[in-house]
């Protein structure tokens, strides 16, 4: 084994870690404006979702971008926000959907079907991201 292959599997770990934090601090926000937009605002829960996740996304690609992915070049920032507003809107969709299913038909609570969306929207989130938008080369 050599020092390089250490060092690249010591930052592949690193930057699984730097996304899981990434995405805590996103699905923080999430929740935090789900309840409030619902329970404070009283917005209905469907709309108060996509609201949250909207705002979460715009968190999420801040901290992907810069600190996950360590992308700093501005070059293809403009491709990288589109390509990133499609995945969130495409994301949006699917998030609606599932937090609809689980609260109509499997009974949950509006904030465990949310829960469950946000793990499944993570784990297919991340490999989009690192190998279509942020994709760069490991050391």
């Amino acid at each position: 084994m050599t020092y390089q292959t250490i060092i690249s599997g010591i930052y592949k770990h690193a930057r699984i870690f730097r996304y899981l934090i990434s995405g805590g601090t996103a699905a923080g926000v999430n929740f935090l404006f789900l309840y409030i937009f619902t329970e404070w605002f009283g917005i209905y829960y469907l709309l108060s979702s996509a609201l949250s996740f909207v705002l979460a996304v715009v968190v999420s690609f801040v901290l992907q971008k810069f600190w996950t992915f360590q992308d700093h070049s501005r070059d293809f920032i403009h491709r990288q926000v589109w390509t990133y507003l499609f995945v969130a809107i495409t994301n949006t969709i699917i998030n609606t959907i599932f937090v609809y299913s689980l609260v109509e038909y499997a009974g949950f609570h509006y904030l465990w079907a949310q829960f469950v969306s946000n793990v499944i929207i993570a784990c297919e989130s991340f490999f989009v991201y690192k190998k279509f938008i942020f994709h760069t080369k490991i050391i």
